[in-house]
């Protein structure tokens, strides 16, 4: 026996290609220390792997979040340059505005005296909208069908007494 095999107990009744393996690496310690560096580079490849994907899932995230501040801050400024619109539209368009520019353009509030009407013959007039809030129909139990008035064990019940009847 060899001190070799003494001293990691190996024993002799191995085949000869473990053996001969274990013998190998007995002659050439550099092997397992190149292996445990492979390992340990793979390990940190790994780990920057997960963390350039970390980084770029993060990254798109944050552009995306920005996007959206964008685009939220031009949705507002539209907002406010709409409400100023019709700020403007509704002081053109006011009674008090209309009659001064009607009046600078020659026009004059006519007298009921200059008024004339014609009848149209065959013309049926319209009747009147009411825009009321009262007028809004209301819905009621009346208005919706019975089949939406039920409960579940009203209907098991219709069901079963419906069956007896049947027997």
């Amino acid at each position: 026996m060899s001190p070799y095999q003494i001293k990691m107990n190996i024993p002799n009744h191995l085949p000869n290609n473990v053996n001969h393996l274990i013998q190998a690496y007995r002659v050439a310690p550099w092997r397992v220390q190149r292996q445990w560096i492979g390992n340990a580079l793979l390990l940190v490849l790994v780990l920057a792997m997960v963390a350039a994907l970390y980084l770029h899932v993060t990254s798109r995230t944050a552009i995306a979040g920005r996007e959206i501040q964008d685009l939220t801050e031009a949705i507002a400024s539209s907002r406010q340059v709409s409400s100023d619109l019709q700020t403007q539209l509704a002081g053109l368009t006011s009674a008090v505005s209309m009659e001064t520019r009607a009046r600078a353009m020659g026009y004059r509030p006519v007298e009921p005296e200059e008024l004339e009407y014609l009848a149209v013959p065959g013309y049926v007039a319209q009747d009147a909208v009411d825009l009321s809030s009262s007028a809004q129909p209301q819905l009621s139990v009346l208005t919706i069908p019975p089949e939406y008035n039920q409960s579940l064990l009203d209907w098991v019940d219709d069901r079963i007494v419906s069956a007896r009847r049947f027997q």
